[in-house]
């Protein structure tokens, strides 16, 4: 999905405000027809994230699960966005008009929304553990559990975050391949440096200097997660962060500035105008990229890579942060609600089928271990190779924290430790020190 920052509310917008998101969309309040009994209907409210061809694909399935199964009526409709989707949530909620089901959801926003007990644990309805194994998801799943032994999202899509390299300048210095390791990586760099001098740099990005939270996902995280093996970094509320990992990461970023090859000033377009040759690189890019520089051809003149590793870890083993989102329940519905919204879901993801369809309208590849090997998924990945590296690590990637402050917590890695060293304002080891005093007296 697009990069947008995550909004953290701290306040229940005031109810004067709620006929927004309430009108129309038939909250709790309005399901009066919900009933186990004989010839009863279960009418659930299903907020799908506005985005029109995700509410269109809910739309369709809907409408093909009411037609085996008369006993469900499921309303789709979009979330409002007055002003953010996390907005329109939590007001419904204080208004009790919250929908029985909503995706769009990240983690760090569940857990603010667990910690006030208005989510479901979804490990605790019946035919949750069908979904997980029908699905093949065991793998792509156990990183969302939550620190209290629960799991409150079930991730509809897996962004496994990759580096792009610029493979036509890659080999002019000689390389056929990205490098793999923080050695390799600064070898490439000092070439570049003595062919190009100060019109080429590897990392060309404003977002290098800049504290606002989101942006760590697609830097500190993803090269975080790839030297910790996954370390969550931050637990509930528990800072867990590997020390060795995260001052190697500080300490490679710092080289790079020494070589001379981070640009944090404005530049259109850097990676793809040739100014840097190294960047992070979602699915959703190459639809852009097919429109304004078509001259960009996978393993042509750009290829994708995970993350590089310190020089003592198997680049094989190589993680990466996920973009990802998923699916909730909300505990203000009646426990029929609940359930037939998970029996929806599970149909839903009984067939594989389903999730091609989403991967064929979206680019979004499905959260499954299987994704690479489904026969399902074939088609999709041999007319588009260049989502086959997404879809081989969709396993190997780590979900935002469980911390309903992460908006807070990921601002004191830019300024107290990343952003600085960027700069050469602060010793790799010393950021470290200052980024975990911050984090673990703001998680008190």
């Amino acid at each position: 999905m697009k990069k947008k920052a995550p909004v953290l509310l701290t306040t229940i917008v005031a109810l004067g405000m709620l006929s927004a998101c309430s009108t129309g969309q038939g909250g709790q309040n309005q399901t009066g027809n919900s009933s186990s009994g004989a010839g009863k209907v279960t009418t659930i409210e299903f907020w799908a994230a506005p985005n029109p061809t995700q509410q269109a694909y809910w739309q369709e399935l809907a409408k093909a699960y009411e037609a085996t199964n008369d006993k469900v009526k499921i309303n789709v409709s979009a979330i409002k966005e007055s002003p953010t989707s996390e907005a329109s949530i939590q007001s419904a909620i204080a208004a009790k008009s919250a929908p029985t089901i909503s995706e769009n959801i990240n983690r760090g926003f569940a857990a603010q929304l667990s910690n006030s007990q208005a989510l479901v644990p979804l490990d605790t309805l019946e035919g949750y553990n069908d979904i997980i194994q029908g699905r093949n998801m065991t793998k792509t799943i156990e990183p969302w559990k939550f620190a209290d032994g629960h799991q409150y999202v079930l991730p509809i899509y897996s962004n496994p975050m990759l580096f792009g390299w610029r493979l036509d300048v890659l080999k002019e210095l000689g390389y056929n391949e990205p490098p793999k390791t923080y050695s390799e990586v600064l070898e490439v760099t000092k070439k570049l440096k003595a062919k190009y001098g100060d019109k080429k740099f590897l990392w060309a990005k404003p977002d290098l200097a800049d504290p606002t939270a989101w942006k760590r996902w697609f830097d500190f995280y993803m090269l975080y997660d790839a030297a910790s093996n996954g370390n969550k970094f931050i637990e509930g509320d528990q800072f867990t962060g590997d020390e060795k990992a995260g001052t190697e990461v500080l300490t490679f970023v710092d080289n790079l500035r020494k070589e001379n090859g981070l640009l944090s000033r404005q530049v259109t377009d850097p990676f793809e105008n040739g100014t840097g040759i190294f960047t992070d690189v979602g699915p959703w890019t190459f639809t852009t990229w097919a429109e304004k520089y078509p001259n960009l051809k996978f393993n042509e003149t750009y290829a994708l890579s995970m993350p590089p590793v310190p020089d003592d870890v198997d680049p094989a083993q190589s993680k990466t942060f996920a973009d990802t989102k998923g699916l909730v329940i909300y505990a203000s519905a009646t426990k029929e609600q609940q359930q037939a919204a998970l029996d929806f879901i599970k149909w839903v993801y009984s067939d594989a089928k389903n999730d091609a369809k989403w991967f064929e309208q979206t680019n979004l590849p499905p959260a499954r271990d299987d994704l690479s090997t489904n026969e399902s998924f074939k088609a999709i990945l041999d007319a588009k190779p260049q989502l086959k590296p997404y879809a081989d690590n969709v396993p190997n990637a780590v979900p935002p924290m469980d911390n309903a402050k992460y908006n807070d917590l990921q601002t004191i890695i830019g300024e107290q430790a990343f952003n600085k060293v960027v700069k050469g304002e602060i010793a790799p080891t010393e950021g470290w020190a200052a980024m975990k005093s911050a984090l673990e007296k703001a998680l008190k």
